[in-house]
């Protein structure tokens, strides 16, 4: 019993210190913002300090980041709604027709850096007149978003039993009816899983947005990217910002942590 208990000790104290090296940055983000800029800068007291409310006032107030909000949210939903309507019929034809082929070339799209695609989309863009538009940051988010949700979900149809569509096709459904009414709706963890990690890479998207995005479609990492001029860096705001930015996406993982991981869990193991 004993070398169990040590060996319990030893895992939790790594435990802990994993957490402590990539749970501090957060704490120290948090606790910046609500601090003034001479306290950020102080090599006082990190946990004690006298909080302020300056920073999230200012940032609402002076930088108008409902708008951003707004923007991010419009901007995310969009790419994922529409990545989720064309890339799962795509991943359960690749799936079932075993089109590992172009499955590869899907890859190959998402492993190609994405600023590869940023100067021809601007150009692209630009000619049609949609710079500075939705539709163009929606479009473009989507380039990653798609072949992501695609790949996630091959997997997790390819682990779903054959025999439950063919006792849908026996009972008088069509192929479209299995696929609509039976199989989407045993697939929502794989669905959950991946419209959230496609969520969050379109709200945290900065390339796309600092080159497609203007004053009526910024979003928020170009509104935190705002915080830096030249002379200073305005720490508290910029802190308050990024808590704000973090919040959403951090909600929405602690709600949904337990579809994500059976949804992760379920692609990965087939039969």
């Amino acid at each position: 019993m004993k070398p169990k208990k040590g060996l319990r000790f030893i895992q939790m104290l790594l435990t802990f210190l994993v957490l402590i090296a990539f749970g501090f940055p957060f704490i120290w983000m948090l606790l910046a913002s609500f601090k003034t800029q001479s306290q950020i800068l102080s090599t006082g007291d990190i946990f004690f300090f006298k909080p302020t409310f300056h920073n999230y006032v200012s940032v609402f107030k002076e930088y108008n980041f409902l708008k951003f909000i707004w923007n991010s949210f419009l901007v995310a939903a969009g790419s994922t709604i529409l990545s989720l309507i064309l890339g799962l019929p795509a991943a359960y034809a690749i799936a079932r027709h075993h089109l590992h082929k172009l499955g590869l070339l899907i890859l190959v799209a998402r492993i190609i850096p994405g600023i590869t695609f940023l100067i021809p989309w601007f150009i692209l863009f630009s000619k049609i007149h949609l710079v500075d538009t939705y539709t163009a940051l929606i479009l473009s988010h989507m380039l990653v978003g798609l072949p992501f949700i695609i790949w996630i979900m091959i997997s997790f149809f390819e682990a779903l039993p054959t025999e439950i569509e063919e006792s849908g096709l026996i009972d008088g459904c069509t192929h479209h009816q299995v696929f609509l009414r039976i199989i989407l709706p045993i697939s929502g963890p794989g669905v959950i899983t991946a419209s959230l990690l496609s969520f969050i890479f379109s709200w945290n998207n900065f390339m796309f947005s600092v080159i497609l995005a203007g004053d009526k479609t910024k979003t928020l990492p170009i509104a935190v990217f705002n915080f830096m001029s030249y002379s200073e860096i305005n720490w508290g705001a910029l802190m308050a910002a990024a808590c704000i930015i973090t919040l959403p996406v951090l909600i929405i993982a602690l709600v949904s942590q337990r579809y994500v991981v059976s949804g992760l869990s379920a692609g990965a193991v087939k039969g």
